[in-house]
């Protein structure tokens, strides 16, 4: 058996891993000099070898743990168990990754019935002494015999009743004896001993108590929350106690370097005069503002000011610390990284670099990416999130708050918007044709999809809030309404929506916008030092990609051509083009839209003036353009002025088994070449408008999607270029473009070195790869991902970050394979996987040029390509 224990000065902050990570803190800050009690740390693989010997502590770890107990009764002078002069110790868990609040603690541990007799003639203070004996029954019952916590609770709160007290202080000697024997009299009922009284039987109960304490419910449900590994286990500090309850020149409180919201540089905490540090922590006294202590206790606030001075400067980082004042002496129990919010964050990082604390590079990686996207988006009001009532919960899909009124459809959403109203649009699943809804809406709730759902990605790039997946809910969109448990919400009612949480209230509930300070804009300047990945946007909109462009965005990676389409102008002639009898019938239908797409291309190309734009050729299905029920179809065929039979056998001739694998991208583009030829020439003659009347150098790169065979680009390729190319030499303007394929056919990676001799770039459309190479439905995988998680079948999402193992080597294959015939192919990715930090690392490694995301994910993206590069380069440094 190795080395279990370490006294705090044998240790140091590096050890982490071993000493938890409270233990190498407490080790840390006993060495360089600050004022912590003495003490020692039983490390965590002393905790995985009581897991592995059936929950026991062995005789060998119960002798070093008492030999160290020694070591602290040298140190201090006082004895355990001694009745004259005991020494009390705290018993605290530790892991080395913070759990805040999910495992055990134990306070005055050391005290019984001759000890606290002889701690009172020496304190001077009995109240302290019998105060303290009670709060160890109730938390060693509490946490070591499973007293249900309640039933101390109840007797404490009895008495003060009885007595007209509000507050714990009001007790006396003599109310404390008497619940001192209630306690031990209902400690021995649920527990079925009496309590112990052997402080060295106290001590080995409450370490292994602690160990326990990892596998509790809720820090195992914590760690899998955050993704904190199993295995790790917890480390156990036995602390010498100090007394914040030894009188009005006596405290405890927990305080912040900064404050934890804003990054103010300035402390930020709580304490309570006459107090024990659990009093903060549970809420049973209300705390006083750390400022206050300039008044009642000013030597002490000075004390902490120059502690947290010295803890910043050493950690180089905000801290969060517990402290405890004992007769007018100041003592540090615990300092960790604080936690703070997304805002606090980014102007801490700033503010460091600028107070020569840490470099850019450190900065940048302090950074959480994803919580920076919730800068971007409205929140809701904490405090009246706390009064409102949850009734469903989904996938947590695209950040930010919104509060509406529920429509079921894209018509009806529209109209109430059009009166003023804030609209929430409710949908089994929404489809383009949900686009105009959509864009008016505050938000959307589906019952199906998952996280790259078609409501998911659309919500993602206009910036808006969207619950995907709520299978708490069942949709009834023909009665209008939804229900989620006992509720019913109609037509009308109003919901929030929570998309950082993926909760669904019922009612209204205040939104605000957090503030984007000018430390938001420094920071992501300095990621464009370090990145070497570009960070392009999906956009279809002028609108949508001045929004990228504010954020950074050095390009357009995906433009959707297909949600042009369904502005109320323009629908019916698509559906005309659609239900066309012949080519030449289709052909004037495609004329009437050369216009339109025309118009939206030209607006795109003068935003985005000098930087490339990847425009899609149409993708989608036809059915998706057209009434699906019997209902609407008799509308269309009026509007339209044609036979409703012969409508609807278009219709149901359309219908495929497997749309997303069907008549799609490039096959439209063989079997009806005249679309891709329009939208050619509508991309082609609006940049050569553009560069003719703005002077702009316009970068126009045309995508044809779904590719899988070598012949289908070669095919549409050599139509596309004829097209542009006469346009361009009639226009006598010199224009350059390009012309590319979206990978998202598996079949595609296995052979992009014969796509890539007719390929000027690739961009990886991961949606549907991870779609197709795992067999999984993205509108459908919602059902059953949740439980492979859990079960350990699946880490990730893989809709969310690329599976690395399947979807990541078809990646790596084709830019591989493609780079081999064309080394300087252009490559990058353009699903929603571009806007997550995780499988921006990926595209950073395998060497992709870009990633394109969301106008709103931009910012996240260039943070994370910038923390991939810094990472790549201390691996290869080390």
């Amino acid at each position: 058996m190795g080395k279990y224990v370490y006294q705090f000065e044998e240790g140091k902050k590096e050890m982490k891993n071993l000493l938890g990570g409270k233990g190498a803190n407490l080790a840390e800050m006993t060495n360089i000099g600050l004022p912590v009690p003495p003490g020692f740390t039983i490390t965590t693989e002393a905790c995985k070898y009581f897991f592995e010997n059936n929950e026991q502590i062995t005789d060998e770890l119960e002798k070093e743990i008492l030999k160290n107990i020694a070591k602290i009764e040298k140190k201090t002078g006082k004895k355990f168990g001694n009745s004259k002069n005991p020494l009390l110790v705290s018993v605290r868990s530790g892991a080395p990754v913070s759990m805040p609040g999910m495992m055990d603690t134990i306070l005055n541990l050391g005290l019984n019935d001759d000890s606290i007799k002889g701690m009172a003639k020496l304190t001077n203070n009995p109240r302290l002494v019998y105060d303290s004996y009670r709060r160890l029954i109730q938390m060693f019952g509490d946490v070591v015999m499973k007293v249900p916590k309640e039933e101390f609770d109840n007797i404490l709160e009895s008495i003060k009743k009885r007595e007209g007290f509000k507050s714990d202080i009001e007790l006396n000697v003599d109310h404390l004896k008497e619940i001192i024997s209630e306690y031990k009299r209902i400690f021995k009922k649920f527990s079925g001993i009496d309590f112990p009284q052997e402080p060295k039987v106290q001590l080995l109960m409450a370490v292994n108590a602690v160990f326990k304490s990892w596998q509790n419910p809720r820090a195992i449900s914590y760690r899998n929350i955050s993704k904190i590994p199993h295995d790790l286990g917890t480390a156990v500090n036995i602390q010498t106690m100090v007394f914040g309850n030894m009188g009005d020149n006596s405290a405890t409180g927990v305080m912040f370097t900064r404050n934890p919201s804003t990054g103010e540089k300035k402390l930020y905490g709580e304490f309570l005069i006459n107090a024990q540090g659990e009093d903060v922590v549970a809420g049973i006294r209300t705390p006083q503002h750390i400022d206050e202590m300039k008044n009642v206790l000013p030597e002490n606030y000075n004390d902490l000011k120059k502690i947290s001075n010295t803890l910043e400067s050493h950690y180089k980082d905000m801290q969060d610390i517990e402290f405890t004042i004992e007769n007018g002496k100041t003592f540090i129990l615990q300092t960790r990284t604080g936690k703070r919010t997304a805002e606090a964050a980014v102007n801490i990082a700033v503010d460091m670099v600028n107070e020569g604390l840490i470099d850019k590079k450190t900065a940048i990686m302090r950074i959480d990416p994803k919580a920076i996207e919730q800068l971007l988006h409205p929140i809701f009001d904490s405090k009246e999130l706390e009064k409102s009532k949850v009734i469903a919960k989904g996938l947590a899909a695209s950040p930010g708050a919104a509060t509406g009124r529920v429509y079921f459809t894209s018509v009806d959403a529209v109209g109430a918007a059009k009166k003023g109203e804030r609209v929430i649009l409710v949908r089994k699943e929404t489809s383009p044709e949900d686009i105009d809804g959509m864009a008016k809406a505050e938000g959307f709730l589906t019952s199906r999809g998952g996280m790259t759902s078609h409501a998911a990605v659309v919500a993602r790039q206009m910036g808006k809030c969207c619950i995907a997946g709520c299978g708490d809910i069942e949709v009834e969109e023909h009665n209008n309404r939804f229900i989620a448990g006992e509720e019913i919400i109609k037509e009308g009612d109003y919901i929030s929506l929570d998309g950082n949480t993926g909760k669904v209230y019922k009612g209204k509930i205040k939104t605000t916008i957090p503030g984007l300070s000018g430390n938001f804009n420094t920071l992501l300047e300095w990621t464009d030092n370090f990145r070497r990945l570009g960070v392009w946007a999906n956009a279809d909109k002028a609108a949508d990609a001045k929004k990228a462009l504010d954020f950074g965005a050095e390009g357009i990676g995906l433009c959707r051509t297909e949600h042009m389409f369904f502005d109320d102008e323009r629908i019916n002639y698509v559906r005309r083009m659609i239900i066309a009898k012949d080519t030449n019938e289709r052909i004037k239908a495609l004329d009437k839209l050369f216009t339109f797409q025309k118009d939206d291309f030209k607006s795109l190309f003068e935003t985005m003036k000098d930087k490339p734009v990847i425009i899609r050729l149409l993708d989608p299905p036809l059915h998706e353009f057209l009434p699906q029920d019997e209902k609407g179809i008799k509308e269309l065929s009026k509007e339209l002025n044609v036979d409703f039979s012969k409508l609807k056998y278009t219709v149901e001739k359309l219908k495929e088994f497997n749309p997303m694998l069907g008549h799609r991208g490039c096959r439209l583009g063989i079997t009806y070449p005249e679309i891709y030829e329009m939208q050619t020439k509508a991309i082609i003659a609006a940049a050569v408008e553009v560069k003719r009347g703005k002077d702009v150098d316009v970068k126009p790169e045309i995508m044809i999607p779904l590719v899988g065979i070598d012949k289908e680009i070669k095919e549409i390729r050599d139509r596309v270029t004829e097209i542009a190319d006469t346009i361009i030499s009639e226009s006598g303007i010199r224009l350059k473009y390009k012309v590319g394929t979206m990978i998202e056919v598996p079949r595609a990676s296995l052979v992009a070195d014969k796509i890539a001799e007719y390929a000027d770039f690739f961009s990886f459309g991961t949606n549907d790869l991870t779609q197709m190479t795992f067999g999984f439905s993205r509108d459908d995988a919602g059902k059953f991902l949740t439980i492979y998680r859990e079960n350990g079948i699946l880490e990730e999402d893989p809709f969310t970050t690329i599976d690395e193992n399947g979807v990541g080597k078809l990646v790596k294959m084709g830019v591989e394979l493609g780079r081999s015939v064309k080394p300087d192919i252009v490559v990058g990715i353009c699903g929603e996987h571009g806007g997550d930090p995780k499988s921006i690392e990926l595209c950073n490694r395998i060497g992709l040029n870009y990633v394109s995301c969301s106008p709103y994910r931009v910012p996240v993206a260039r943070l994370a390509a910038a923390q991939a590069a810094i990472m790549e380069d201390i691996e290869i440094e080390n």
